[in-house]
Formats: structure tokens, C-alpha cells, sequence
């Protein structure tokens, strides 16, 4: 199993694998390529089953043999529809994989029906109503959609996968693929998400990208490349290349890794769709242009100083604050608060309000402050505000204890962590098996499904430990 990130790439209608071939070069060395031949294309021309669903299940098929557990996905065209059922079915749990990290759509058609010319249309089904495209329609169809002419590489490869697909497969995706209002079944995709459109472009162009593909995408950055057109991956590998490798250093990357022998427990039959969409969704990247919801930025940015030093982590970090934040706005909280105390929003509003001079301190300083605030002793700054305004001692000190319980629970509940404690808690059986119990209860006694202990880590600081008690 390879160690570096897999793409896994979805080639456009008409097209194949082999499209990816030039993109696969420039990411060697830092991502594991898997290009594949969808259902009707390229090598697989003479598969059954051509309906999306199909070249869904397909595409689940091919990334569970591959047993990757730190992957993305590329969808060009059609395989961009395709690339956002697979994502939308990983992240709800419903499909037996885990370790989507994001995904990258380049000239990508949308979940809702594809913008095309109906006159078009009609004329593109007419080129395979007595078999196989040939090569005047071929050669129609790349004139057709690209911005300059291409390689005399990239054009034979084109050329090469029009001939060779399936008539059958181009009919289904004219008249029925995509047609589909998918809307619903991909929803709204929280991740990552890097949309690449061609300057020249026509019905998928950058108008058709942000509107279409951007609406199920909230998290999308977008990207125009001038002068190209449909055919991204073939008229510009390098910058396609470039576009990935930056969304996945600034964007997908981030956080910690949950890893391989763990992950295949929350993608195994022992977990729930339920269970195993929450932690595939809590495994995602936190957005760093995330803006608050409940807190201003000031007081977000006192949090992050707040939750590094109740729970420090060593390595790519979880935004604890940010996650803590969105709790906030959506009032999940523990549903019970001490009498005399403010809401929980208020009560954080007021608490960050009066420690934001934690960020010009030290860490010996800070942590001085917040055992004062622990310890019921901390006078609120009165400065530039009324007393009334604020906490008293003892209501700080209420106030740090739910803080750091809130940021512990954070961090205990994302699956990396999970792995670093050595809980597999969640295991109790999937949605047509229950398991009850375990056979090996002894400490340190695992059974052979469970993942291997992870190696003793340090203690939690003093300020942590608080809550482990």
C-alpha cells in the first residue's frame, strides 16, 4: 500500500484513463495517481451497467482495492458528477470507505442537469447511431472544446479514447447521466474542494461552475484558467498539476492523519454508516478561512491561545477553537448549565473578552493567568467596561471548567485521536451485523481486528489533566 496521498481521477465523456497521464507525471513523487476507465471507456469499453450509479459503484470498487486511506478525488466533466456522489456517499458513511481529504473538479459537470445545447446534443448522439464514433466525429468533438490546438501528444490521446468508447455508454450519458438532478443525493459537501474551469470554455465555463457546482461546494476555491477550454487535464497538465498540489498543501492537507490500520476499522462491516460518516467527517480538514459564527474574531483568536495550552498537540493540529465555535452557534452544548451562570455563548463572549491580552503573554505567563482563572482567583480587567459586564471569580472559574471539557472533547472525538488512546469503542457492528462485546478485555489485550496499540504518548499538561481525572 502506498504511503503518499491517492488521487483518484475521473475522466471526462468520451475520454479515458489515459487523459491523466501527463497530469500523473507532474505529480509524481509527491501523490499516488490512480486514474481510472469508467464503466463504457477506455479499457472497460465493454462493461455493462452505464447508468451514474453504475460508474458510482465503479469508482467505490476500485478505491476499496486499493485500500488507500488518505485519498481525494478528480472528476473532469462527467467524472466531476461521479466524483461528487462518491464524496457526498463517503462523507455520509453510506458507502464502505473513510479518508476522503477533498475533492478537485475540473470543467466539472454539476450534480443538477448539465447545461447543453439541445442542438448539440442531438448531433453528438447522432455520431454513434450506427456504432463508434468516427474520426470525423472525433475529431469534431476536440476542435470542438478546447481553446487552442492541442499537443500532437495530447491530441492522439484524445482521439484515441473517443474511438474507443462505447456507444452505448456515450448514448446513456447524453440522454440520461447527465440529465439527473443528483441535488439531493450530494447535498451540501463540507470539504475541501478546488473547482478548476476553462477560460474558453462554453456551457461549463466559470458562470456554470459557480453557480452549479459551487452551491454544493461551500468550501470551493475557484480557478480559471484563461484561454482553455473543456479538455483541462490535456490543454494544460502542468497548471492542473500546480492547482493540485497547492489545494492539498493549503487546503486538503491539514490536521492529522488518522492511520491506515485504524482507518480500515471505520471502513469495515464492525461500524455503522452513521458512525462511520461522523468520523469521516470529523477527519476532514478545518477550513482556515473559516470565519466565526458565535464568537468575533478577537475572541476566536483568544481561544486558539486558550485551547493550545489546555490541549497542546504536537504535529498537523485540529482547530479545536474553530470547532468549539461552530458547537457554539449550534448550541449543542451538554444541555445543562450552573444556576447563576450566563449562557453558554455569553459566557464565553465575556470570559475570551476579558483574557484577550493572553496573546501578548508568554506561555509561562499565560498559563499563570489560567490557573488563576481556574483556581477562582482571576479579576476580570475592568478597564473600557463595566464590572457588570463581566464574570465574577467564581463564575471563571465555572466557566474554565466547561472550556476545557469542551476543548478535550474536541480533540478525544476526532479519530485520530481515537487511534492515539487506543479506542475502538465505536466497533460494535454495522448496519446488518451487531457484535456484542469483546472477547479479550484484559489491558492491553486486542483482538485481531482491532488496530495495534499506538506507542505511549506524553501525559497531558497539568491544564488537561484537569479534565481527565
Amino acid at each position: 500500500m502506498s504511503q503518499l496521498p491517492t488521487l483518484f481521477c475521473l475522466h471526462a465523456l468520451g475520454a479515458s484513463a489515459r487523459e491523466f497521464d501527463a497530469v500523473a507525471d507532474e505529480l509524481a513523487g509527491a501523490f499516488d495517481v490512480v486514474a481510472l476507465d469508467l464503466p463504457g471507456f477506455g479499457d472497460a469499453s465493454g462493461a455493462t451497467g452505464l447508468a451514474v450509479d453504475d460508474l458510482v459503484a465503479s469508482v467505490e470498487r476500485a478505491i476499496r482495492r486499493h485500500r488507500s486511506t488518505r485519498w481525494a478525488l478528480v472528476g473532469h466533466s462527467m467524472g466531476g458528477k461521479v466524483a461528487s456522489l462518491v464524496a457526498a456517499r463517503a462523507l455520509a458513511g453510506t458507502s464502505p470507505l473513510f479518508g476522503l481529504t477533498g475533492v478537485v473538479l475540473l470543467a466539472a459537470s454539476p450534480p443538477v442537469p448539465e447545461p447543453m445545447d439541445e442542438e448539440r446534443r442531438e448531433r453528438m448522439l447522432s455520431w454513434v447511431a450506427d456504432g463508434p464514433l468516427d474520426d470525423a466525429a472525433a475529431r469534431e468533438f476536440v476542435d470542438g472544446n478546447v481553446g487552442s490546438p492541442l499537443s500532437p501528444a495530447a491530441d492522439a490521446v484524445a482521439l484515441d479514447g473517443l474511438r474507443r468508447t462505447s456507444p452505448d455508454a456515450w448514448s446513456a450519458w447524453l440522454t440520461r447521466g447527465s440529465r439527473e438532478d443528483r441535488s439531493h443525493d450530494v447535498g451540501v459537501l463540507d470539504l475541501p474542494a478546488l473547482i478548476l474551469a476553462g477560460g474558453a470554455d462554453g456551457d461549463l465555463g466559470e458562470a456554470a461552475q459557480r453557480e452549479l457546482n459551487g452551491r454544493a461546494y461551500p468550501r470551493a476555491t475557484v480557478h480559471v484558467l484563461p484561454g482553455a477550454g473543456h479538455l483541462l487535464p490535456l490543454e494544460r497538465p502542468h497548471e492542473v498539476a500546480e492547482a493540485i498540489a497547492t489545494f492539498w498543501r493549503e487546503r486538503a492537507d491539514l490536521g492529522p492523519v488518522v492511520p491506515a490500520d485504524f482507518a480500515k476499522v471505520v471502513a469495515s462491516g464492525r461500524t455503522t454508516s452513521v458512525m462511520r460518516g461522523t468520523l469521516a467527517r470529523r477527519a476532514v480538514a478545518d477550513d482556515p478561512d473559516r470565519a466565526p459564527r458565535a464568537l468575533d474574531a478577537t475572541q476566536l483568536a483568544t481561544l486558539r491561545v486558550v485551547a493550545d495550552r489546555v490541549v497542546p498537540q504536537d504535529g498537523p493540529a485540529i482547530d479545536l477553537a474553530a470547532r468549539l465555535d461552530e458547537q457554539l452557534a449550534e448550541g449543542r452544548g451538554d444541555g445543562w448549565r450552573v444556576a447563576g451562570m450566563p449562557s453558554d455563548v455569553e459566557a464565553y463572549r465575556l470570559a475570551l473578552d476579558a483574557l484577550s491580552d493572553l496573546d501578548a503573554l508568554d506561555d509561562d505567563a499565560r498559563d499563570a493567568v489560567l490557573r488563576r482563572v481556574d483556581e477562582g482567583s482571576y479579576e476580570a480587567p475592568t478597564t473600557g467596561r463595566p464590572a457588570a459586564t463581566s464574570l465574577t471569580p467564581e463564575q471563571f472559574s465555572t466557566w474554565f471548567e466547561d472550556c476545557r471539557v469542551d476543548l478535550v472533547k474536541h480533540w478525544l472525538s476526532h479519530p485520530a485521536t481515537m487511534e492515539r488512546v487506543g479506542f475502538d469503542g465505536f466497533a460494535t457492528g454495522g448496519d446488518l451485523t451487531r457484535f456484542e462485546g469483546w472477547l479479550k478485555v484484559g489491558a492491553d489485550e486486542r483482538e485481531g481486528w482491532e488496530p495495534a496499540l499506538p506507542p505511549r504518548s506524553a501525559p497531558l499538561p497539568a491544564l488537561a489533566q484537569e479534565v481527565s481525572r
